[in-house]
């Protein structure tokens, strides 16, 4: 066996990105995509209305609230969840066959979501939590958008406080105070989970191979 050799790939592994609105889940997410191949982003289906300029199979998959549900009630998706009285969910067959070729997903998902992929994916996640430098400083983030009501600011923040108090559900946890060292750690964790043991099952051959 050579490390060339395609019985040496490794299985893929799915990278989880929570955080509260605001804290830069977004910007660190788009940063290590840029910078790894391997990884692509799970594209999620919806049951809302595309947006002027959504394509199907690019940004979402959209489909009816009736197809959404038979495909739920098929087991077609890793994890479903209710937002703001639509559905969206985690079509499992291209998670399946992204691992199993060893290529990694990233997700962009809550703490629930999160949970649910633990539970359909056991051994296959990796939990990045990215929490705020402070409540104060997340809320002067959500101000300078500019796009949010205040009536939606106090929504997000009580969310927000709500989102950090689940942060012992994940592997590593990250205060996102400089977004270059942010990122850089991200993509060394993710890195780092590519050599786990239990990713690369030919190295037990690969050793007996050594002599």
């Amino acid at each position: 066996m050579t490390p060339e050799d395609p019985s040496m790939r490794r299985r893929g592994l799915c990278l989880v990105l929570v955080a509260p609105s605001g804290a830069g889940k977004t910007s660190v997410s788009r940063a290590l995509l840029g910078r790894e191949e391997e990884l692509s982003l799970s594209i999620s289906a919806t049951t809302r209305a595309a947006r002027p300029g959504e394509v199907h199979g690019v940004h979402y998959f959209f489909h009816g609230l009736e197809e959404f549900e038979a495909m739920e009630a098929a087991g077609h998706f890793l994890e479903t969840a209710h937002v703001y009285g639509r559905r969206y969910g985690t079509p499992r067959a291209p998670v399946e066959e992204a691992l199993a070729a060893g290529r990694d997903v990233l997700f962009d998902v809550d703490w629930q979501g999160h949970l649910l992929l633990q539970e359909a994916m056991p051994g296959d996640v990796v939990g990045v939590f990215l929490m705020p430098p402070s409540i104060p400083e997340l809320e002067r983030r959500l101000r300078a958008r500019g796009t949010d009501s205040e009536e939606e600011i106090v929504r997000r923040m009580g969310k927000a406080r709500d989102d950090a108090s689940h942060w012992r559900e994940f592997d590593h946890v990250l205060v996102n105070t400089d977004f270059a060292e942010t990122v850089d750690t991200v993509q060394a964790i993710l890195r780092a989970a590519r050599t786990a043991r239990t990713r690369n099952l030919w190295l037990g051959d690969f050793v007996a191979g050594m002599g």
